[in-house]
């Protein structure tokens, strides 16, 4: 039968596509399969990753199992050993002409954007970039909605046997939250937001049970405009807020003195345990910091053991990046401001006098005196 987005009730599963680098899954593939799961679970469907890459990719598709997929479709081909347009799009776009699954899932990372658009512009469907929250089940919605926004949901009338995937992203620079649905064709396609999605226990058993199908990627080289030549990495760090144990991060409480506020932050995120130092929107957006510092949701999602805010506010947008974290540690000279509301720990005092006094104590407290 051809393909035709516009038959939505032939369209089943729920799919990820899961990226990898010189042989290595990403983080990112593991956070949205348990994603994934939860959204098959609700949809009563199978889980299925999607796996690119060249000879051997097969060897290192078990481990999405572990996660939560009921089965990885596997394509290998020396064209995709190294991501490109033209090879990726088109290889996914076959398969999902093919077997049709209800929902694509892609994280956004710098192949994802790449790729996400190019894919759903071919399969004449919709796609959804950048979402930080994922449901099908119109309870867990409502429930969402209830938690996180100002709405009135026992005001609002709802359609509950709605099944579409409702997908919730950052509109207006951060400002209000959109929540997107494609009712009209399929799949229903996301990038998703990496580290927004919490990983779930890896289980040896799923992996091992977790089926692996091998399809024969087709590629037409005339189709294919870019070749790899050779693959430079950057050489400038990045930093690691995402994956990190500690985060410290400065608000625009650092204004009277930038680079002394900055310094400070760096001091106590080492003497914490070798943290990293995060940064509100307002720093990135005056140039004191670059933008792989930001945390919120026009930034980076955050999920660490210790969570330091010094001289943030706490607008929604920050708490949405970090308020997730195990433990909140608070510093401002306002004692009404809102990031209080999520701190384990609040100190109110100017950032200056308080965090050269909480190095001392820390560095004291592991010198055990």
């Amino acid at each position: 039968m051809a393909y035709n987005s516009a038959e939505i009730n032939e369209f089943r599963d729920i799919w990820v596509f899961c990226e990898q680098r010189e042989g290595k899954l990403m983080n990112t593939d593991f956070e949205l399969i348990s994603e994934g799961r939860k959204l098959a679970d609700e949809r009563g469907a199978k889980l299925v990753g999607i796996l690119l890459g060249g000879k051997g990719a097969a060897d290192i598709a078990k481990e999405l199992g572990g996660y939560g997929a009921d089965k990885v479709i596997v394509c290998e081909d020396p064209a995709l050993e190294v991501y490109t347009t033209d090879a990726y799009s088109d290889v996914i776009c076959n398969v999902v002409m093919e077997k049709k699954p209800e929902v694509l899932l892609i994280g956004a990372s710098n192949i994802g954007r790449d790729l996400g658009p190019r894919v759903a512009a071919r399969l004449h469907t919709g796609l959804t970039a950048d979402c930080t929250h994922l449901d099908i089940d119109m309870d867990k919605y409502v429930q969402f909605l209830r938690e996180s926004s100002t709405i009135n949901v026992d005001a609002v009338k709802f359609k509950m046997d709605d099944t579409n995937l409702k997908m919730t992203r950052p509109a207006f620079g951060g400002h209000l939250m959109a929540t997107i649905i494609c009712p009209r064709f399929r799949p229903c396609m996301s990038t998703v937001r990496p580290g927004v999605m919490k990983k779930a226990a890896f289980d040896q058993a799923k992996a091992d049970a977790c089926e692996i199908e091998m399809y024969q990627a087709e590629l037409a080289q005339d189709r294919l405009r870019t070749k790899v030549v050779e693959v430079v990495k950057e050489t400038r760090k990045m930093v690691d807020l995402i994956g990190a144990d500690i985060v410290v991060s400065v608000g625009r409480g650092i204004s009277k003195d930038v680079n002394k506020g900055i310094e400070l932050a760096e001091q106590l995120a080492e003497a914490l345990g070798g943290g990293v130092v995060g940064a509100s929107r307002a720093v990135t957006d005056e140039g004191w910091m670059t933008s792989d510092h930001q945390v919120g949701q026009t930034g980076k999602t955050v999920h660490p053991r210790i969570y330091v805010s010094l001289g943030i506010s706490g607008a929604i947008q920050h708490k949405a990046g970090m308020q997730d974290s195990e433990l909140i540690i608070a510093v401002d000279v306002n004692d009404t401001a809102p990031i209080f509301e999520v701190a384990d720990y609040g100190i109110v005092g100017d950032l200056f006098e308080v965090v050269p006094m909480m190095i001392d104590a820390v560095k004291a407290a592991r010198e055990g005196k």
